[in-house]
């Protein structure tokens, strides 16, 4: 079964070589791919002289360029991990092997950093655990940690994935969507260092977070717009009847309706609040269609368990 590393880049020029001899070494006869995304520095020549097959994507941000690496390669199995040596890659084989013993569409490493807050710092730690709650509570599943960039793919998850994120959220989109196509998933813990000398994060904890929660909320309104938009009416309800509910005390010990701005925006706010709710379910009638469209789309991919089973089938006839 052909297998296909898949390492974005952008200025990774003291990591990336131990990166892609790290994964040839654990997984002989993989093809590794790495992908610039306009770096300055010589990661590109570095890249190419551990052994790896360099390829570029001018949009700027990892979703961009894992977009097109879906895109480019055809593989069996697909392992994504960052080029910034902080992944352990002799956990890869494990991973592998229980994507394929457990016919899973993707296995998440779930990053273990033994207490070391220059490896995984605290702000990132308090924004991941916060994200994996907000995310169960809405969606009614989630992961240990959404956001590891370590993961192993089927073929039938990364050519049926949309893949819509151009930044960091990207890990959080895989995430929600093989919870929202119901995909079997499982998650191994894997260690995971600090960067090496001279290497820096680019992500940055407000702007991306602030990005990341937004493409959360834009996310669940196109899955479950009965549940976002039924929330919506709620709200708007509930401030029709706090507005309403003295006016009509009145009314009914007066017959009278001295506070009539208050009446009409009351009603206003109530019929706002119905169009609301009626928009969720016209928007979940069409929603449930697009995923029945794109399972439709993903059965036509064959599963792990029976790639495995042609591969022994063919090798057996050798």
């Amino acid at each position: 079964m052909k297998t296909a590393v898949l390492i974005p880049c952008l200025n990774e020029e003291e990591a990336i070589t131990n990166v892609v001899r790290d994964f040839a070494a654990q997984l002989p006869g993989a093809d590794i791919y790495v992908y610039d995304n306009g770096s300055t520095d010589r990661t590109i020549e570095v890249a190419r002289a551990a052994g790896a097959i360099v390829s570029y994507e001018s949009r700027k941000g990892k979703g961009n360029v894992v977009s097109r690496m879906f895109a480019d390669i055809d593989a069996d199995i697909y392992v994504l991990v960052d080029g910034d040596d902080t992944y352990d890659a002799t956990a890869a084989p494990e991973m592998v092997e229980k994507l394929l013993n457990e016919n899973l569409d993707m296995v998440v490493g779930i990053r273990d950093h033994k207490d070391e807050d220059e490896a995984y710092r605290s702000g990132h730690q308090t924004g991941n655990a916060v994200f994996n709650k907000f995310l169960g509570v809405i969606f009614e599943k989630t992961f240990t940690d959404i956001f590891s960039g370590y993961r192993i793919f089927s073929k039938r998850f990364v050519k049926t994935f949309p893949c819509l994120s151009r930044g960091f959220e990207i890990e959080m989109e895989m995430s929600i969507h093989s919870i929202a196509a119901r995909l079997p998933v499982a998650e191994v813990v894997t260690t995971y260092g600090k960067r090496p000398e001279g290497s820096h994060s680019k992500l940055n904890t407000y702007r991306d977070g602030m990005r990341i929660l937004m493409t959360m909320v834009h996310l669940f309104r196109h899955i479950s717009p009965l549940k976002f938009y039924a929330g919506v009416a709620g709200l708007l309800a509930l401030f029709s009847f706090c507005l309403g509910l003295p006016v009509i005390t009145e009314w009914m010990q007066t017959g009278l309706v001295p506070k009539l701005p208050t009446a009409v925006l009351a009603a206003s706010v109530g019929i706002i609040s119905c169009l609301f709710f009626a928009i969720g379910i016209i928007l979940n009638s069409v929603s449930r269609g697009h995923m029945e469209m794109r399972r439709l789309v993903y059965l036509n991919f064959p599963s792990m368990a029976a790639c495995r089973r042609d591969e022994c089938e063919n090798v057996e006839k050798e």
